[in-house]
């Protein structure tokens, strides 16, 4: 109908007619991303696929543009440099004072947290120092929740062959490189699932290969649609018998091949084996697998599945899923391949 009204009164609507096909073809868009992702709870719930800002993944390539904490955490650890002759007027600023001092091709840092004291009306004489500090075990940091709780703001720095865990199947480890400055609150919950040394209900339920779509390198081949199939493997990390606390919206980069992102606010995630420049920077990315272990992602997206209908659109779930544990990775920082952010 908007196209035969354009076609008679093209002089006078055609700016109008334009303007609502264009609202009509986002909103199809919208609908039918929506149902791409869901939660395993309720399979009729579809995704909010919301755009977020443009700050795409050339903004924080190897880490350099993201510089996020945790509001309302004091982290503990050896200090490097005091707070009290070293102060900033932002948390950002004492991020990037301390990402200055992981520069190294690999790790360790000599700095890898930061807290900085915020709050002026909390802080008083205090604010703004920087702590700058060293971990015992980058892995499991160490908090203190006693006190002025609301002063400070922390973060987590990772070397770039540091922050390294592992999802271990039977069909391999898929290493995760986490972004800790870019989704500090979801590195913060993988962390503290490495500390139970258990994930009890941990899986992956649904895989779909790349199909005709993309090519191996991850890029949309011109003209193929964009699924089904879709391109990723998903699980879960919601933890049995464990309360989950949603995860809140943080870094959101246009999803890559190896990206791992939550679906919504968590615990359901993703492995992308594609590039989805089509899901307009939608989803939470925390972390990427390695590139040598996407081989093993591939193998998963390659076992055998039975057809589902999620909210009118045709997915692959696993006949059999998946289950996982994650654990530490113990690396010598020489060969590693992790590549950039």
């Amino acid at each position: 109908m908007a196209r035969k009204q354009k076609e008679y009164e093209p002089s006078r609507w055609a700016s109008l007619i334009l303007f609502l096909i264009g609202l009509v073809s986002c909103s199809v868009v919208y609908m039918f991303m929506s149902t791409v992702l869901r939660s395993t709870s309720v399979k009729n719930e579809s995704l909010s696929l919301v755009n977020s800002s443009e700050n795409g993944e050339s903004d924080v390539k190897n880490g350099g543009g993201c510089c996020r904490g945790i509001e309302n955490l004091e982290m503990w650890g050896d200090a490097v440099k005091w707070g009290t002759d070293f102060k900033f007027n932002s948390s950002e600023e004492c991020c990037k004072a301390c990402k200055a001092m992981c520069t190294g091709i690999d790790g360790p840092c000599l700095c890898d947290t930061w807290v900085f004291c915020g709050n002026k009306q909390a802080c008083r004489e205090k604010f703004g120092e920087c702590w700058l500090k060293k971990q015992k075990d980058n892995l499991a940091p160490i908090s203190n929740e006693a006190g002025d709780k609301f002063m400070w703001t922390s973060g987590l720095v990772f070397g770039r062959g540091e922050g390294i865990v592992g999802l271990q199947t039977e069909y391999g480890t898929l290493h995760i490189k986490l972004f800790p400055e870019c989704s500090p609150q979801s590195v913060a919950y993988i962390l503290e699932l490495l500390a139970l040394r258990h994930c009890a209900g941990c899986h992956f339920f649904r895989a779909e290969s790349r199909g005709q779509s993309w090519d191996t390198i991850g890029n949309h081949v011109k003209d193929a649609s964009f699924g089904p199939p879709f391109a990723l493997i998903q699980g879960t990390l919601g933890v049995e018998g464990m309360a989950f606390n949603k995860i809140p919206s943080e870094y959101h980069p246009t999803i890559r091949k190896g990206s791992v992102a939550w679906v919504d606010s968590g615990p359901e995630f993703f492995i992308s084996l594609a590039n989805h420049q089509e899901w307009r920077k939608s989803h939470t990315v925390f972390g990427s697998v390695l590139p040598e272990d996407m081989v093993i992602a591939e193998k998963i997206a390659q076992l055998p599945t039975k057809s589902d209908v999620w909210k009118s659109i045709n997915v692959s779930v696993l006949e059999k899923p998946v289950p996982f544990r994650i654990q530490r990775f113990q690396i010598s920082h020489g060969g590693l391949n992790v590549g950039a952010y």
